[in-house]
């Protein structure tokens, strides 16, 4: 390989990262919200004070609390059940988010739960 061959791959490189840097540097909060769980998004569970994001990759299924108006630190929670299983939850005081949980599902029904402040949302049995 001669050497303008190599600084033509070293330049494309170097323009690849960092323009995923920059990329990464400007991403909102939500971004990096629904980025936290692998797999692609099956449902969204909005109620008042926020959102419950539900993803599936393979037989696993993720969820992610994200407030309506993130900020100041509050309690939020995130929870997942697969039927005949014990729920997975995440409860503390964030600011941005509850979550990333998982569990493994495989054909089972799973159950998400989402708590911000006072408001509420829970799914009820889906993705059967």
């Amino acid at each position: 390989m001669d050497r303008g061959a190599v600084r033509r791959r070293l330049a494309l490189g170097t323009a690849v990262l960092t323009v995923s840097g920059l990329l990464a540097v400007a991403a909102p909060d939500t971004a990096e919200a629904a980025a936290s769980c692998a797999g692609r998004v099956v449902r969204t569970l909005p109620f008042a004070t926020g959102s419950v994001s539900v993803h599936r990759r393979g037989g696993y299924v993720c969820a992610v609390t994200a407030p309506a108006h993130p900020g100041a630190g509050r309690t939020m929670s995130v929870g997942v059940q697969a039927r005949g299983g014990r729920p997975v939850v995440d409860t503390g005081t964030y600011e941005d988010r509850a979550g990333p949980v998982t569990v493994h599902a495989g054909q089972r029904c799973v159950r998400v739960t989402g708590r911000v402040g006072g408001g509420s949302v829970g799914s009820g049995w889906i993705l059967c």
